[in-house]
């Protein structure tokens, strides 16, 4: 179920938990990276979570997806990402355990700095460091892949296969690479820019939400060293 979006509302995809399955009483809310929107989230994760129990929801951020502001992404800050999760979560029926991959695992931390919840999932997440570590790392070991996704900001032409050595499981078909990167569209420049020095979280302040850290060591954008930068930040361990 797609919650519809006028011009100045907020994408949410909802799976119910079926009528034969006992309901847990917490819900989950998902927060999707840069350059995807909630449907990054319906193939695998909301039906699989829906049918162990858990209400399962997805936030297509302004400017993503069926999102407000889609025609002025750029204008977009994590403060704003920060007030749609607010927005959301004041819908739901009782506090969520908000799940983030990569840049929806930052608007999470920031998201804890001032609400508390059940608990919070970081996917590999944008460190509370910022992205300047993952920047020249690409940099220095993927310049190919680091123009692509400049390229993939703006709506150009990228290399497929540079994308799918670095952002996918593998194998990946063709016929699915080519599905997913029609559906990927640019990001905030502002809200890069928040990630990388203007923005970044207060881990002092993200202190009473229990935190659950995973990573994957094939992960070419957030590799393994920040994902475990990330865990000892905040005193979990790491998920590899």
């Amino acid at each position: 179920m797609t919650r519809p979006s006028p011009n100045d509302t907020l994408e949410l995809i909802s799976r119910p938990v079926p009528t034969t399955i006992t309901a847990r009483p917490t819900p989950l809310l998902f927060l999707h990276g840069a350059y995807t929107a909630a449907w990054c989230w319906e193939e695998y994760f909301l039906d699989w979570f829906a049918a162990q129990g858990y209400a399962s929801h997805a936030i297509s951020l302004s400017g993503h997806g069926g999102s407000r502001g889609r025609g002025r992404l750029d204008q977009f800050s994590i403060d704003d990402y920060v007030r749609d999760v607010a927005e959301t979560i004041a819908t739901l029926p009782v506090p969520p355990v908000l799940i983030g991959h990569s840049m929806g695992g930052f608007v999470a931390q920031k998201y804890l700095e001032r609400h508390v919840l059940p608990a919070a999932v970081l996917l590999c997440s944008v460190p509370p460091q910022g992205l300047m570590s993952s920047m020249f790392g690409l940099m220095f070991q993927k310049p190919g892949l680091l123009g692509d996704l400049n390229r993939l900001m703006t709506g150009k032409r990228v290399s497929t296969d540079t994308l799918r050595e670095a952002l996918f499981t593998q194998p990946m078909k063709d016929a699915d690479l080519l599905r997913y990167l029609r559906q990927a569209q640019g990001e905030s420049n502002r809200a890069i820019w928040d990630m990388t020095l203007f923005n970044l979280p207060r881990p002092s302040q993200i202190r009473r939400t229990p935190l659950l850290v995973l990573g994957t060591e094939h992960d070419a954008l957030i590799p393994v060293s920040q994902v475990r930068m990330t865990a000892m930040t905040y005193g979990v361990e790491a998920g590899i």
